[in-house]
């Protein structure tokens, strides 16, 4: 469920057998999205920009309801278990009321959480970022419990995760496209796996058909040489006091990286830090691979799109992560799926929002109904 089109069409390129709702969820109802079958989990990270702790917290905004029409829907489709993502700010201050809220209301329909809501940096669970995130794991009073997953003993770093893919200021072609033919060479264990170059075992998706040799979320940034020189000043681990851009230690996490805003409050790109090796700020590409997208995954061409699909986004690992908890608790075998599948219209990543809306209104249309 996607309000926004053009994140709506790219999650339908990456995920072409998954039925989207284009729309906002206060016009949806459980039936629609249920189908009246039973539910096993329902995942949700309604909009939080009203609980961040970066700028300006406000109560009042309108985006802060979502998180109780996430529960109405967990109210109206009954599933065995639900996670609710969200930013740490929601457990403390006056956002912290809210929180109480959600877990009466929770309790009133038959449904509990496992308890203290535990708030998971991605640093420790594999991704070479720190990004605190608060998790609230429900379950149906009739069904058992979740646990919240075990901190991983590996930490990876920035070197780890990006020092493989090229300047993408080498090359004039960027300047214009997203997308360049280079033969990668990952070499560590997180790239190479990223890459498809390692077997990953808890990897229970659909392997994709794409292109290795087309390395994708290239576009490049004209840097001015007065900021190029001011990158080259900064020591890694620290911030650029003009910017406040933070330069990447390539032997730490990345910091949190933010979506920015969307058109209502501006269209600006959120802080990008810079690269620990080059004097330019991180690609899209770059920021997926810090978040954990596997290198066959496509956002937006243009880099306003494709850093607040990455900023706005769980980090795929921590996702699996909590996803194998409930897995745990329903006492479920997961297998890995046979066979190739293609991904979407490539069309579909450089639209705009009119020609997302009409491709997503043409695709309902023509939608088989059930039988």
């Amino acid at each position: 469920v996607e309000s926004d089109p053009i994140h709506a069409a790219v999650h339908g390129f990456n995920f072409p057998r998954c039925e989207i709702f284009p729309k906002d969820v206060c016009g949806l109802h459980g039936p629609e999205l249920s189908r009246g079958e039973p539910v096993d989990v329902l995942f949700g990270g309604p909009p939080c920009q009203g609980f961040s702790l970066i700028g300006k917290r406000d109560m009042n905004d309108p985006r802060n309801n979502l998180v109780f029409q996430f529960m109405r829907m967990v109210r109206e489709i009954r599933p065995r278990y639900f996670v609710m993502e969200n930013v740490s700010g929601l457990t403390v201050g006056c956002a912290k009321g809210i929180l109480e809220r959600l877990m009466a209301g929770i309790n009133d329909f038959g449904y509990g959480a496992v308890l203290p809501p535990r708030v998971l940096d991605a640093k420790d669970y594999g991704v070479p970022q720190s990004r605190k995130r608060l998790f609230l794991l429900g379950y149906r009073k009739d069904q058992r419990p979740p646990e919240y997953p075990a901190v991983s003993t590996h930490a990876v770093s920035a070197r780890d995760a990006i020092y493989d893919l090229p300047n993408i200021d080498d090359f004039d072609e960027l300047l214009t496209s997203d997308c360049l033919n280079y033969g990668l060479n990952p070499t560590s264990k997180y790239a190479k796996t990223l890459h498809g170059q390692i077997l990953d075992r808890d990897d229970f998706s659909h392997p994709r058909n794409w292109d290795p040799r087309v390395l994708t979320g290239c576009l490049r940034t004209r840097h001015t040489e007065v900021s190029v020189k001011r990158f080259s000043e900064t020591r890694p681990g620290t911030t650029e006091p003009v910017s406040r851009f933070f330069k990447l230690d390539p032997d730490g996490p990345c910091n949190t990286l933010r979506a920015g805003t969307d058109k209502s409050r501006g269209a600006y790109t959120g802080p990008r830090p810079i690269h620990p090796r080059d004097n330019r700020c991180v690609s899209v590409r770059e920021a997926q691979r810090l978040h954990s997208f596997p290198d066959w995954f496509r956002v937006h061409y243009t880099k306003w799109h494709g850093f607040r699909e990455v900023g706005n986004s769980v980090p795929p690992l921590l996702a699996r992560r909590i996803a194998a908890m409930i897995v745990k608790a329903l006492d479920s075998r997961v297998t890995k799926p046979n066979g190739l599948i293609d991904l979407g219209d490539p069309a579909t990543i450089y639209f705009n929002e009119t020609q997302a809306s009409s491709y997503l209104s043409r695709k309902r249309q023509n939608k088989p109904q059930n039988p």
